[in-house]
């Protein structure tokens, strides 16, 4: 199970039985100016191993979901063990993990979740991060603005919630 579903299954339980509408094919990428956003799976596991290795207590304190990921003892076989489980995941349609790659897609810069809403009233729920120096250079604000924008033009969802970016 992906590190962020699994931290959503455990925190409310099983998850709905479709969560986007069967004909609706989600998308293959989606490009800007300056990123790529990939589905996150085999093949990526070294960029994403990489970002996020280098922003182990960014991260903790993005996902204050008091889970282990990630951690520094993390090896190559694990990442790709977890890349491995969220193309799966995608593949089964439960929820949609993108890498967020340099327009060269030689860097990963971070990752966008698209998973179910545990949030009443919500159909989905978009996570997001990105390396803390990318988070230092303004980066976060720059693909929080490009995601939200492809959510509400691309995805099937009206109400979409944004845990700790909406206020």
């Amino acid at each position: 199970m992906s590190r962020l579903l699994s931290c959503l299954v455990l925190a409310a339980g099983s998850l709905p039985a479709q969560f986007v509408p069967a004909a609706f094919q989600p998308p293959a990428s989606y490009e800007t100016a300056q990123f790529v956003l990939v589905p996150l799976g085999p093949g990526l596991e070294k960029l994403d191993f990489d970002a996020y290795m280098s922003s182990i207590d960014h991260l903790k304190a993005t996902f204050t979901n008091g889970g282990k990921w990630p951690h520094p003892g993390i090896t190559m076989a694990e990442a790709l063990k977890d890349v491995e489980g969220e193309i799966a995941n995608f593949k089964a349609r439960k929820a949609f993990t993108y890498a967020v790659l340099t327009k060269d897609k030689k860097r990963e810069v971070g990752c966008v979740y698209i998973a179910p809403s545990r949030q009443p009233g919500f159909e989905a729920q978009v996570r997001m991060w990105v390396t803390k120096a990318d988070f230092d250079r303004g980066v976060d604000a720059e693909v929080e603005k490009l995601a939200r924008a492809w959510v509400s033009a691309a995805w099937p969802f009206k109400k979409v919630a944004w845990p700790g970016r909406d206020k």
